[in-house]
């Protein structure tokens, strides 16, 4: 008779919740080694390189470390990189101690600017009209975004049960990592699809997904609902579009991108890369979507409008100065952009077409600290502003 093996087994010991509902790589002492190693700790993943690379060449520009506001901040314990650049020069490039220029890092939420050049590109053939309402591209979503018009999406700007205020252990987002691989589910085995999770978002019980405020109500589910209305208006997956956005950015190391258990990349926030990858994604922005090799992505008006397109308020950086949401994106003055969750944020204006982008890892029980990301975005958006 053969006896049955018995393998000892554990849970994953990254991927389980250890406290405060948050698994070991994203607690305060863990995040940031956690940070740096997220595209080999999700459970699910696509790796995409480009053929071509974007060479770029040094041009240091020494009035950039002089500024009061870099000094502060490259110096400060959240600190990991800062790269300056424009066309295919750089300006600026700075790392921390523990830090170096080939190391991945999260970019977070960063990664949602990707459907920026997806929607001006469809919108430009004509595939897609914005002022549409979601249920007309998808049918089977849920009531949390089954009558709210596409643009309303796309600039946060819409209510219902999804929450993304990190100072709650049980807000929806930490909730949703299980779908995307970043944590282990409640229950062993459960698996769920990116598409089956967003259709099963509701609206608040007695209202309608009207904002009545000027203040964005920011939800990654947003994105990925339009991830969803990407695929299903292109006939083309996410993977894809992906795909030829790193060719035509002409990435050198490659965009490691979480999906869900089937594939489906997680447009929010699944993305990780290299300093100069990162500076090279907003070059992309700041090139209006002309790539290398004559390769052409996203829809340049779109781009440009995304300044103009009106857009709640996401945050006050001083006194009447706001950024704004618009189309996936962030905007303030002449500059386009989006944070990241924990420290990150890129910054493209779209006048001087100065590219800056920034990486560190905030250590705080909630990865947020308002008063400390207002002094990052106001010295990204002194540095981008001026000609250099």
């Amino acid at each position: 008779m053969i006896k049955k093996n018995n393998h000892d087994s554990e849970l994953n010991p990254n991927l389980v919740i250890l406290k405060d509902n948050k698994a070991k790589w994203y607690l305060p002492d863990t995040r940031r080694d956690g940070y740096r190693n997220l595209h080999k700790i999700n459970r699910y993943g696509v790796l995409l390189r480009s053929d071509l690379v974007l060479k770029l060449r040094d041009n240091h520009q020494k009035n950039i470390a002089e500024k009061e506001k870099v000094k502060e901040l490259i110096n400060h314990k959240y600190f990991c990189s800062l790269i300056v650049g424009r066309g295919n020069e750089i300006f600026f490039e700075k790392y921390a101690d523990d830090f170096t220029q080939d190391q991945p890092q999260t970019i977070m939420s960063i990664t949602k600017m990707f459907l920026n050049l997806f929607i001006g590109e469809l919108i430009e053939s004509k595939k897609i009209d914005i002022n549409n309402k979601v249920s007309y591209y998808l049918p089977n979503i849920g009531s949390g975004y089954a009558s709210a018009k596409i643009q309303d999406v796309l600039n946060m700007n819409i209510i219902n049960s999804y929450s993304e205020d990190y100072t709650d252990p049980f807000t929806s987002s930490y909730l949703h990592e299980s779908v995307c691989g970043w944590r282990l589910p409640e229950k062993l085995g459960e698996v769920q699809a990116q598409e089956d999770y967003l259709n099963s978002i509701k609206a608040n019980e007695d209202n309608d997904l009207t904002n009545h405020t000027d203040i964005a109500h920011y939800k990654s589910a947003n994105t990925d609902v339009i991830g969803l209305i990407v695929e299903k208006v292109s006939g083309k997956s996410l993977r894809d579009w992906m795909l030829k956005a790193v060719e035509a950015a002409g990435f050198e190391d490659a965009l490691y991108m979480g999906t869900d258990r089937y594939g489906m990349p997680w447009i929010s926030g699944g993305g990780c890369l290299t300093t100069r990858d990162f500076l090279r994604y907003g070059l992309l922005f700041s090139n209006l979507g002309n790539g290398v090799g004559d390769r052409k992505i996203g829809s340049s008006s779109f781009i440009e409008k995304t300044l103009t397109n009106g857009g709640p308020k996401y945050m006050e950086l001083g006194n009447n100065k706001f950024v704004y949401y618009s189309n996936s994106t962030m905007k303030s003055g002449d500059w386009i952009g989006h944070s990241g969750l924990g420290g990150q944020f890129l910054a493209i204006n779209l006048k001087t077409h100065i590219v800056a982008a920034y990486f560190s890892v905030i250590d705080t029980p909630s990865g947020t600290d308002e008063e400390y990301k207002k002094k990052m975005i106001n010295m990204l958006d002194e540095i981008v502003s001026e000609n250099y």
